[in-house]
C-alpha cells in the first residue's frame, strides 16, 4: 500500500488517545478525598467500562429503544453506585457530574503522535517526488 492509495486513516482512540480509566480514577479519588470514601476507582472504572458493550447490546437487540450513550452510562452508573455502596454517599448533582466524566476524558495525544508523524513524513516525501515518479507504469 502506498500513500497514494490511502484515502483515510481511522483510529479507535478510546483507551489509546483518550484515557478513560485514568480520568475516572482521578475524579473518583477527588471524591474519596472530599467525602472520606474508600473506593477503589480503578476497579470502578473497569466495571463501568465492562458494562458498555452489554448496554449497547440491549439497544441493538431492541430490548431498549434508541438511547443516548449518556443515558446508557447512567444506567450502568446507577448499578455501580449500588454495587460499590455509593448510592447514599453522593448527591444527585455529584452523580450527574460523575456520569458526565465521559465528556471530560483526558487525552494521551502523545501516544498517537509517532504514528501520525510517520504518516505525515511519508506523505510529504511522496509529494516532493516528481509527478512522473508517482504515476504507476
Amino acid at each position: 500500500m502506498t500513500n497514494s492509495t490511502i484515502k483515510a486513516l481511522a483510529f479507535d482512540v478510546f483507551g489509546t488517545v483518550v484515557d478513560y480509566r485514568g480520568t475516572i480514577i482521578r475524579e473518583g479519588e477527588q471524591l474519596n478525598r472530599a467525602k472520606g470514601l474508600p473506593v477503589d476507582w480503578g476497579q470502578f472504572a473497569d466495571a463501568w467500562r465492562a458494562r458498555y458493550r452489554p448496554s449497547m447490546d440491549l439497544v441493538m437487540r431492541g430490548e431498549l429503544p434508541w438511547t443516548t450513550l449518556d443515558t446508557l452510562h447512567r444506567l450502568s452508573l446507577n448499578d455501580l453506585l449500588s454495587e460499590f455502596q455509593l448510592g447514599d454517599c453522593l448527591s444527585q448533582e455529584e452523580q450527574d457530574h460523575l456520569n458526565h466524566v465521559w465528556h471530560r476524558l483526558l487525552h494521551r495525544l502523545w501516544a498517537a503522535l509517532p504514528v501520525l508523524a510517520r504518516c505525515t513524513a511519508r506523505d510529504q516525501a511522496e509529494r516532493r517526488r516528481p509527478l512522473q515518479a508517482r504515476v504507476p507504469s
